[in-house]
């Protein structure tokens, strides 16, 4: 069994499909997908700000959301280019769950961008080598980024309990 790299759109299989094999159309529909996650992180991410008890614990949450509206136009701007379709910001109204409490949203936020992780992952593998790729494995450290910042959060409440 040999690997035939890159060919076309993708990457190109001969003998066997790995299972963390993505297509290339698999990637684009996670990148979709993703449009609509990043802004319901982002909404999630404002109500946790609200809840924080203090100004440096809102600033990190603030500091994440920032980068997840970077993140959603950087997913918006990277298909309108490799499709030729527009996709709008995501729907503002529309949020997965609003946080019990400070404590148990970070923990929420904590699993969501781990699981963002696992996700952007599966769609990297699915991209050609090149910008669109390298702005992928970016986004990946950014969350996580953010997964370390929440964990660090979360040690200061039950620090403070």
């Amino acid at each position: 069994m040999y690997w035939n790299y890159y060919q076309g759109y993708g990457w190109y299989r001969t003998a066997f499909q790995p299972v963390w094999a993505t297509s290339y159309n698999e990637a684009l529909d996670l990148m979709r997908q993703s449009v609509q996650g990043e802004k319901s992180d982002e909404l999630f991410y404002d109500q946790l700000i609200r809840l924080a008890p203090n100004k440096e614990q809102a600033g990190i949450i603030a500091s994440i959301r920032d980068d997840e509206r970077s993140h959603n136009k950087m997913f918006r701007e990277m298909l309108l280019e490799l499709t030729g379709q527009q996709i709008g910001p995501g729907n503002a109204e529309e949020m997965e769950s609003k946080p019990i409490n400070y404590a148990q949203g970070l923990r929420t936020a904590l699993f969501g961008e781990l699981s963002a992780v696992e996700r952007y992952r599966k769609m990297w593998f699915g991209l050609p080598p090149g910008i669109y790729k390298d702005t992928v494995y970016g986004i990946i450290l950014d969350e996580l980024k953010h997964a370390d910042k929440y964990n660090y959060l979360i040690g200061e409440t039950e620090a403070t309990r």
